[in-house]
Parts: C-alpha cells; structure tokens; sequence
C-alpha cells in the first residue's frame, strides 16, 4: 500500500493537526485526571495521570517534528540526466583513457 500520507514531507499540515489535536485532548484529560487525584487520591487517577503526562510529552515530539518538517526549506528534485547528456559528461574521460591505453600498447 503506498499512501501519500505515510511519506516523510507529505501531508505535513494534516499530520500536524492530528497530533496537534492529540496533544491538547492529552492534555486536557491529564489536567482533570490530576485535579481530580487532588481532591479523591485514588490510585487509579494518580496512574491516568503519570500516563497522559506521557502522552503528553510523546505528542509533543510529534508537534515538533512536523513544525520542523514544514519549517525545512524545500529541496526541488534535479531533473533527470538523459542518455545523450550523460554521454557528453563522460566522453572526454573515455578520450583520455583510450588513448593513454593506446600509449601503453605501443
């Protein structure tokens, strides 16, 4: 399967905003989970708390690397070298080479 989206430099915004979205619900659950360990203390809600701080922190990294990717200036794919151009890049090594070889046989 070869989606778009899954590719390093496509899709950016979008990525972004999923985790974007991801980071601030996290973020929002860690803060009741917390209020709410503060005022009942049971076990369960110090737990969700210490993991939605996880989360937290791993959405994070995902904000920042899709902000750093739209951020990288784009880099426009050399156009492809065709046979007759690659010809005249390599003859004058060819001319060279054949005639050293012809000095050599002689």
């Amino acid at each position: 399967m070869d989606l778009k989206v899954l590719k390093c430099g496509q899709c950016e915004e979008l990525k972004l905003g999923v985790h974007a979205l991801a980071l601030g619900v996290a973020a929002l659950c860690g803060a009741y989970n917390a209020a709410a360990w503060l005022s009942r203390r049971e076990r369960h809600l110090a737990i969700n708390t210490v993991m939605y701080a996880a989360l937290i922190a791993f959405e994070q990294q995902h904000v920042a690397h899709h902000i750093a990717e739209l951020r990288r200036p784009q880099v426009s794919p050399e156009p492809a070298t065709t046979t007759a151009e690659a010809i005249v890049q390599v003859a004058p090594a060819v001319a060279v080479a054949v005639m050293a070889a012809s000095e050599i046989a002689a």
